[in-house]
Parts: C-alpha cells; structure tokens; sequence
C-alpha cells in the first residue's frame, strides 16, 4: 500500500523529521486559503501516487493567493498517467542550496533493512542507481539494535554532508527508521532531503510503501488506502479476504494456496496459455466466498476459460462444488470450467460437479491442458 506525499511527511513528522508547514486542499479556494496562510511563495504539489508529477506539470511554483488559486484549479483538472488528480499538496516554498537522497529498504538478499543516501537528491534513485553507482552509500540495519548513532555519520560523511549538518542528519535518519520500522514499510524515502538557504535541513518531500500483510496492525494507516490506484477487482477481493491480483491472460485461476496457485500459473504458461490473474481463496473457503471468488474471475472480459484447482487440507471439496454452482444460478456465462479437485471430500465435491456436467480433471497436467484448449477454442 502507497501513501500519498502529504500522508507520508505528516507520519515522517511524528517521529521528529522536519518538514515545510502547508497542508492539502482538494479545491481551489482551499489552496488559495492555505497560500494566505502562509503569506509567501507556496509550492502547489498534484497528489497521485505515480512518479513524474513535475513532468507533468503536476508540481507548479505560486507567488501569490491568486496564483495559487489559478494553479490548483488547472492541476486538480489534471489526469497524470491515467490517475485523476482529487487532491493538491499546498507547501511553503523552500530556497533549496543542496539536494540529498535519503531512504530505507529490505535487502532480501542481506535479510535486513538498508538505508541509502546520495548526494544526487531530487532524481530518480534508480537513475543514479544506473549510471552513478559509487554516489549511493548504502548501512545494513540490524533490526533488534536499530539504526546506531555511528552509521547516520558514517552515512553522512559518505555523501561529503558538512560537518555542522552531522547531528540534525542523525536525528532525521534516526526519524526515518523509526517510522520505517513503526509502519510496517517496505519503503521510507525522503527525496529530496534539502538544505536550505538559511543553512537548515528539510525534508520537501516523501514516500512510503507499506506492507499489505502487516496492515491489520495499522488500522490508522489502513484508512489512508486511495482506491483509485488499485482495480476494481482487486478492491472486491479483499472485502472477502481473497488474495486476488488482475493479470493481462485468458486464463481465469482459482486455487486455494499461495504456492500451489504460483504453480498453476506456471504450468497454464508450460503447456502455451496465459494466466489472468492470481487467486487464493485460502484455507478453509467456504461456499460464499468461493462465488464471490467466481464473480470476480468472470467479471473479466479477457477470461475464455476458467481452471479450478483445489487442494482439500481445511478446505472441503463438496463446499468448493456447492460454491461454484451457487454462484452459477447467479451469473450467466458460457466460460468454459475445469476443476480439479483432491483432498477433503474430493470424490463428493467431484460427483457434485459431475452431476451438474462440468469439466474435470484428475491431474493438474490434465485440467492445464484442458484449460489452454478450451480458451483457444
């Protein structure tokens, strides 16, 4: 889950990070009010959670209320990659001197978090990442000790920061793993972290990508979840608890098990078919959410045949049979369906299905090849 700049430097300033006073506006007269606030230059910041806003004009210099006004209204008309633009970040303007990079990440590789930092602030990291390697400093992070007083200086003096700036910069990279840490992130990023004319630091700007999986720790974080990145698919999915990711296939999947459902992906594409997406309906599924799984999957014009593959540890075969076929009184299609069922009252679940004359298969080499006829038919 992505927060939008605004949510990302207000959670960066409880932990002590400093950043520019503003706030958001979702309309134009609110921008304008904001800007009188605060009597100055503002910065008016198009709030969409892709990259390359300045790009597009998402990011405009105002001098006056006026002008704020006039540019709030013509980036709040915007649609930048597709994404409409609902709300504007309105911040005093900063006379920036130097641009510094500051971020934390999981190395899976190392098993810890990684902060990086780079004297080549306010681009693209993996520009810099790309062509100039040697400019990024990169400190493993133990996670029961924290980030140490001595790696924030041995990180600044990496990226040749001025010595009077050590100590503020150890309290904001201090701030930053806090935050990483108390969020469950798997991204905090300031860029650019700044120093100003007046010879301060500021972080202008920010980012964080949070866990899925660790959200039900985070209800306040939760709530800032913006739908208008994710499909419409995806969003139906997790009211049922489904693990549900859209894919560009023909071949809708419906399996309970991560892992066995990355496996039936892959053996669909062996035998020359393409996936439409990844589904877990999980241990335990009952008849209720395996049609809303059902629904989901056919409300994807792209699906010409639909695999069921079911393993019965918790999960019954006779509830996935009743499921599939409540959800059929419910929704007319002609997709083609094949399931494979073992396990838990497989042979019910299978005469079930029989009974209601629907493919199956024994193997799931067999329901793969099936599945791939079936959708080029």
């Amino acid at each position: 889950m992505k927060l939008h700049e605004y949510q990302s430097k207000q959670f960066f300033a409880r932990y002590g990070i400093p950043i520019p006073r503003g706030r958001v506006a979702a309309t134009a007269s609110e921008a304008k009010h904001i800007a009188e606030e605060l009597a100055g230059r503002v910065v008016i910041k198009a709030q969409v959670l892709v990259g390359g806003r300045g790009k597009a004009g998402g990011i405009l210099l105002a001098k006056s209320p006026e002008e704020a006004e006039e540019l709030a209204t013509q980036i709040l008309a915007m649609k930048i990659k597709g994404l409409p633009v609902r709300k504007v970040l309105v911040d005093e303007a900063a006379n920036i001197e130097t641009e510094i990079y500051l971020g934390i990440t999981n190395d899976r590789t190392a098993r810890k978090p990684v902060m990086m930092a780079s004297s080549a602030g306010g681009v693209d990291i993996e520009e810099v990442a790309r062509e100039s390697p040697e400019k990024i400093a990169r400190m493993h992070i133990d996670p029961l000790l924290g980030l140490r007083d001595y790696q924030a200086r041995d990180i600044a003096t990496s990226i040749d920061l001025p010595r009077d700036h050590w100590k503020v910069f150890g309290q904001i990279a201090k701030g930053l793993w806090k935050a990483y840490q108390g969020s469950d992130a798997t991204l905090a990023e300031i860029n650019p972290l700044v120093i100003t004319a007046d010879n301060k630091l500021l972080a202008v700007d920010g980012k964080m990508v949070l866990d899925d999986n660790a959200l039900f720790r985070h209800p306040d974080l939760e709530e800032m979840r913006d739908l208008d990145i994710e499909a419409p698919s995806e969003i139906e999915a997790r009211k049922y608890g489904l693990s549900f990711i859209k894919l560009d296939g023909d071949i809708g999947c419906m399996v309970n098990g991560a892992g066995l459902a990355m496996t039936t992906m892959d053996i669909i594409k062996l035998f020359g078919g393409e996936p439409a997406n990844f589904l877990d309906i999980g241990g335990g599924a009952s008849s209720e959410k395996v049609a809303a799984a059902l629904r989901i999957i056919l409300n994807d014009p792209n699906v010409k045949a639909l695999l069921f593959n079911i393993f019965g540890g918790i999960t019954r075969g006779d509830e996935v049979a009743r499921g599939i076929l409540a959800a059929l009184e419910v929704i007319q299609t002609d997709v083609p369906m094949i399931i494979r069922l073992v396990g838990t009252n497989a042979e019910e679940g299978m005469q079930i299905l029989a009974d209601a004359e629907m493919i199956t298969a024994e193997t799931l080499a067999d329901a793969a090849k099936k599945s791939v006829a079936a959708a080029g038919a």
